[in-house]
């Protein structure tokens, strides 16, 4: 912490540094349809603020609400009630009760795809460590999520007690050591005296760095007053990262002389464009290039795709048609924020050579395998290439030679068995710039990477760390934060059965989202990768279960469907009368109804998995 008693430093995070400061606030604007949250200082806080009393709690609630997290999703346990109190007396701040802390925390990583950073509440290890997985997930995917725990009485540290809800060692710390592997930054809460230091640096971290921080407040110290509490909060002040002026020159100079020297070059882009905030950049620089552009899956709805550069999805061969033989035929390949992993490499079957390469990180570059550039940055790289490269559009000549349109698919016969790709082509035709897909890990991540989105239209899937029943918490979570857009979430029956309970929620707060339950009868996904009888499930009455859930209560509506009338039907009427209600659409489809890319990927990835052991 530097004198300023409390001031937050932020920088380069996906929190929120593509702003413009005036009036003594942080004023941050979408960019490519992904909404980053707003600092708020002491100027633009709600005058209500002030008249609470300034405890610990209060200032946790005052600080989430100044980093843009209105809306923060719980679960009650006897060590963070009061804290929850607290929370809900603030003004700005919305508490959201979760039905499990797993979903809660699923629900903060959905929220802060949207307004670039989350919040959850949960208690001491029961739900610090059922929260743990979706945190996990957070911090695989650059997310800043805020995962705050009520924790044991202060006086209980150090008398070498056994507590409730641990596993009955006098050690408090097992939780603690649980999450130092999963997030950025760990603050112990249990006095009064270091504890605005402590949330102060650990909310800082988490929008710094672009990852979850773990929070513990000792029970008994949320409701008690500190002077370190000011009754104004003291606002935040904004860093930005700078990147090394020479490095970045030298970088600069580099890349450009390699790339202008290539024939056809081509750039892709990937999921890191989003914790360094350079879609944008990436944008201008293929404007000002002139070459095509594509995107890894995990990097879907991060760039317009209405684009005339844009070719697809480059995900080796599963890749959108003549995409691949485009970026892999090329002489150099520009990678901005690529993350490349076995699923996203299909098996380490990419086609790529790293010195035709120019690979663009958050912080640094590499180019052609060789000469590597640190502390600069993505966003500073790419504007200040886009001046130096010459205008080359061989690559997107070439695309345009060899790319024949794809054709629709087969028409069925009346009452005929739905088909998934009849399914999606007519959720295509639902997507505009106010809906957001969300895409369960599965069959939905290749069925919906093949929609074309619209320019403004949100996407989200969770590929880095590939959790099932992410997706029924992340649509609650980005629901919740994007009021202006109707979700679209894609969900398989196996994903479903993990984590239903939070379509409760949903509910609860009045939710219009589309959710397409796609019943084949078990894990599509890892049958295609190793086929055995634990990937068949309990086929449940899915539209009977969400209406036992709904029990007459707020607004929701049901449907089963079973062929392409029922679909329009259905459709037509979630768009049209029921279009504020959630909707939940069970759709029946045969077993072995996959993509043709699920199949290819699910052969690749089992080679890559049951290679044998290297010799000794």
């Amino acid at each position: 912490m530097d004198s300023k008693i409390g001031a937050i430093t932020v920088a380069g995070a996906a929190a929120a540094t593509n702003g413009h400061i005036s009036n003594g606030t942080l004023c941050t604007l979408p960019e490519n349809g992904h909404h980053v949250s707003t600092i708020q200082t002491t100027s633009s806080i709600p005058s209500a603020a002030a008249e609470y009393s300034s405890t610990l709690g209060s200032h946790i609630a005052r600080r989430l609400v100044q980093i843009g997290a209105a809306d923060v999703f719980s679960v009650p346990g006897d060590f963070n009630l009061t804290l929850l109190d607290h929370l809900i007396a603030e003004p700005g701040l919305k508490l959201i009760g979760c039905c499990n802390e797993l979903n809660a925390g699923y629900a903060a990583d959905g929220y802060a795809r949207s307004r670039g950073v989350g919040a959850c509440v949960v208690t001491f290890t029961v739900g610090g460590l059922s929260v743990l997985n979706s945190i996990a997930g957070a911090y695989s995917e650059n997310l800043p999520v805020i995962c705050i725990v009520g924790g044991p009485n202060s006086n209980d540290y150090g008398t070498n007690r056994i507590l409730h809800h641990t596993i009955g060692l006098p050690d408090f710390s097992q939780e603690l050591r649980c999450f130092q592997t999963v997030t950025c930054y760990q603050a112990v809460v249990n006095n009064l005296e270091d504890a605005h230091e402590q949330i102060d640096t650990a909310i800082s971290t988490a929008l710094k760095e672009s990852k979850p921080v773990y929070i513990s407040i000792a029970c008994n110290l949320a409701a008690i007053p500190h002077p370190s509490f000011s009754r104004e909060p003291v606002p935040f002040s904004i860093a930005p990262r700078l990147s090394n002026k020479m490095g970045l020159e030298a970088a600069v100079e580099a890349a450009a002389q390699f790339l202008n020297k290539a024939v056809k070059p081509v750039m892709v882009g990937g999921p890191n464009l989003r914790v360094s905030n350079a879609s944008k950049a990436f944008i201008e620089l293929a404007d000002a290039s002139g070459y095509v552009f594509s995107v890894m899956p995990s990097a879907k709805g991060l760039v317009p795709e209405n684009h005339p550069h844009f070719i697809g999805t480059y995900w080796g061969a599963v890749s959108t048609p003549f995409c691949a033989e485009i970026i892999e035929s090329a002489d150099a390949y520009l990678f901005a924020g690529g993350l490349f992993n076995d699923y996203s490499s299909v098996g380490y079957s990419l086609l790529l050579k790293k010195e035709k390469a120019v690979i663009v990180e958050p912080n640094r570059v590499v180019i052609a395998n060789g000469p590597t550039f640190g502390c600069v940055f993505m966003k500073d790289f790419l504007k200040a290439l886009g001046k130096r490269l010459k205008c080359n559009t061989t690559a997107y000549e070439n695309y345009y030679r060899i790319f024949v349109p794809e054709g629709k698919a087969l028409k069925g016969s009346p009452k005929e068995a739905l088909r998934v790709n009849i399914l999606f082509e007519h959720i295509q035709n639902m997507l505009s710039d106010q809906t957001a897909v969300i895409a369960e890990t599965g069959d939905s991540w290749f069925n919906c990477q093949k929609l074309k989105l619209p320019k403004g239209c949100g996407y989200e899937f969770q590929m880095q760390y590939g959790s099932i029943g992410w997706s029924v918490g992340a649509t609650l979570g980005y629901a919740e934060a994007a009021k202006d857009k109707r979700v679209i979430a894609c969900i398989g029956d196996g994903s479903f059965q993990v984590t239903a309970q939070d379509i409760s929620t949903m509910i609860r707060n009045g939710q219009n989202s589309i959710i397409f339950l796609i019943n084949n009868g078990g894990y599509t996904i890892e049958v295609e990768i190793h086929d055995g009888p634990y990937n068949v499930i309990k086929n449940w009455n899915y539209t009977g279960l969400v209406d036992a859930i709904h029990n007459g209560e707020g607004k929701c509506w049901t449907t089963k469907v079973r062929c392409e009338e029922d679909l329009v039907e259905a459709i037509g009427t979630a768009m049209g009368e029921k279009k504020d209600c959630l909707c939940f659409i069970e759709v029946i489809v045969h077993k072995d109804d996959t993509s043709k890319e699920l199949l290819e990927w699910g052969s690749r990835v089992s080679s890559a998995n049951s290679r044998p052991p290297n010799p000794q």
